[in-house]
């Protein structure tokens, strides 16, 4: 599992798949999310616009990805 780092409280879950590099657009996000590829802490999502938090974790093809939110001042 990697561990990705966001310096937001909130990332949307179409976001953070371009953020991580899964997607390379926000309408490839859309398709894979609609077709229920994407599970958030192990059950499917089909919103785009799920707010992701500190210790969610993102499932897509096999990988894994937890949050961690950091603040940028720390």
């Amino acid at each position: 599992m990697d561990t990705v780092c966001i310096d937001t409280e909130t990332i949307k879950l179409e976001q953070f798949l371009k953020f991580c590099g899964e997607v390379g657009s926000g309408g490839n996000a859309k398709i894979i999310i609609g077709q229920g590829l994407v599970k958030v802490n192990g059950e499917v999502e089909k919103r785009r616009g799920k707010k992701l938090r500190d210790e969610d974790v993102v499932e897509f093809e096999n990988r894994e990805y937890k949050i961690k939110y950091s603040k940028k001042n720390q």
